[in-house]
């Protein structure tokens, strides 16, 4: 089926219609004065919309449409980019001012629909105050002229410097260390790119290429998503790069980025992709994007990464001889599960997150059975041998801990990785495997390109099973202990003390220090 029957065409971001100003000439006469009186009676405050593991993330009050960022590579890691972020949104309450999200840069201006804004930082957020409230129904455009700095902060995630240029991390609350936004992957949204580099350079972006313009010393690449996008999933890479270009299943568009230097060594890894799609279309149903790809860096981060439509993998990974192939592939088809799960369909709030990575860790495990021979079922047991001191040093796999001070990733655990797959695997063996296939269909489609809960999750679970599993599903996902397995009396979960150590964000996805050893799995 053409691609373009399967997407809606992209949306041309639009200047919302001026606001009707309801202030007096004399009001208007003193607008300078009163900016200052508010401020100093109601000093700018950082907001949040009260995520359970990330209360001051995201911000009230409107729902963005666009973001349209506009990016200048210096050539250099250790200088900030320019850059102007624009901001389409929908007003869902009266404000007299907006928080947005960010943090490790300079403002220079802000301007609300047009006009100069006034503006103040206030812990991780950028608070603005126009000249007239705003309404809810509205739609306001906010245009920022900052600064994004690559280089290290005083926490992680953001900007990744490689050997050659950059990439983006922002898993989980890093993208307003990048742009301004509304860091919240309940707030998803359209995204625009525009990536200025010197010559020599290649910019690269979520989304689908809609022109490159050049000049005698630079380049201008831009790109279009035609699916709405978390913030935490939006991908920039800027190096001496080759594109690598094929097609996927139904004619699907596939780009790999990839040092040039390494083109001919990766080519056999990335031919891969297409058969790995269709591997999951026969379980889960179609791509819900118009491009995949990977982004291969020069870097050095110890995890991999799902970023929509451009998944980021450290280019080592595909070199390392003591590597088998069958743990290399999985890793692949763990990121691309998350297409699906995760990206296409996001979760609602952070505790959520075991939906994301419980549902990449069985399709990670399902081909890593069928294509490498690693049992399913012994991967399974191991886990529920350590479920308990999972649940233990980091939660259930639904209410995880919160993050210590300083180490937000430490959400990335054990227990939302195989301790969730494990909820799924316990759940095949409770309904069977002909309903619990027809849930994971189902699941991608009722919620494509939005938001989803746990909540949603156990409801549609017992609609396709046809009885209420609240009660089977509750204590899988919030006990502090583990669950009897169905089909499997004689399974224990070892009684032990867990030392947590979080590592980076995809912990589990690679080995080495922060990872599990490719044998990891129970055989």
């Amino acid at each position: 089926m053409p691609l373009t029957s399967r997407h809606p065409a992209p949306r041309t971001p639009r200047r919302p219609a001026p606001r009707a100003r309801r202030r007096t000439a004399h009001a208007l006469l003193a607008s300078a004065v009163g900016v200052c009186l508010v401020a100093a009676s109601a000093p700018a405050e950082p907001l949040g919309i009260g995520d359970p593991l990330f209360p001051h993330l995201g911000n009230p009050g409107y729902d963005v449409q666009t973001y349209d960022l506009d990016l200048t590579y210096p050539g250099s890691n250790d200088r900030p980019l320019e850059a102007v972020t624009t901001i389409d949104a929908r007003l869902t309450a009266e404000l007299d001012r907006i928080n947005l999200d960010f943090a490790h840069g300079t403002v220079r201006s802000v301007e609300v629909d047009g006009e100069p804004a006034a503006f103040a930082g206030a812990g991780e957020d950028l608070v603005i105050t126009p000249d007239d409230d705003l309404d809810p129904g509205e739609s306001v455009r906010i245009t920022v002229r900052h600064t994004s700095d690559p280089r290290p902060g005083n926490r992680e995630g953001g900007w990744v410097r490689t050997a050659d240029g950059l990439a983006l991390a922002n898993q989980a609350d890093a993208a307003h260390l990048v742009f301004p936004c509304n860091d919240h992957p309940s707030d998803k949204a359209m995204f625009t790119f525009r990536i200025t580099v010197p010559k020599g350079y290649t910019a690269v972006a979520n989304g689908q290429p809609t022109a490159v313009d050049r000049t005698p010393g630079t380049t201008t690449w831009s790109y279009r998503t035609r699916n709405p996008m978390a913030t935490e999933l939006a991908q920039v890479s800027v190096g001496r790069s080759t594109v690598l270009h094929r097609t996927g299943p139904h004619d699907l568009p596939l780009r790999d980025v990839v040092p040039t230097e390494h083109r001919t060594t990766l080519e056999p890894w990335l031919a891969k992709t297409p058969a790995q799609i269709s591997w999951m279309e026969n379980r889960v149903g179609r791509y819900p994007f118009a491009i995949y790809g990977l982004l291969l860096a020069e870097a050095s981060t110890g995890f991999a990464l799902e970023t929509q439509t451009l998944s980021l993998f450290e280019r080592d990974l595909f070199t390392d001889p003591a590597l088998p192939a069958w743990y290399v592939e999985s890793i692949m088809v763990h990121e691309l599960a998350h297409q699906w799960f995760g990206d296409s369909v996001s979760p609602r709030t952070w505790a959520d997150l075991w939906l994301n990575e419980g549902h990449a860790t069985w399709y990670e495990a399902l081909y890593a059975e069928e294509r490498g021979g690693r049992s399913l079922e012994a991967r399974m047991r191991a886990a529920y041998e350590s479920s308990d001191g999972w649940r233990a040093a980091g939660g259930p796999p639904a209410a995880p801990k919160p993050p210590e001070p300083g180490r937000k990733i430490g959400i990335f655990r054990p227990g939302v990785y195989g301790g969730a797959a494990l909820v799924l695997y316990a759940l095949r063996q409770e309904i069977g495997q002909e309903a619990f296939d027809r849930l994971e269909r189902a699941w991608v489609v009722r919620h494509r390109d939005g938001n989803a809960s746990t909540a949603d999750f156990v409801r549609l679970a017992s609609e396709t099973a046809g009885r209420d599993l609240t009660g089977f599903l509750h204590a899988w996902l919030y006990d502090d202990t583990t669950p009897p397995m169905p089909g499997h009396p004689d399974w224990r979960s070892a009684e032990r003390a867990v030392t947590e150590e979080p590592g980076p964000h995809t912990g589990e996805h690679l080995p080495g220090p922060h990872g599990h050893r490719p044998d990891a799995g129970g055989e």
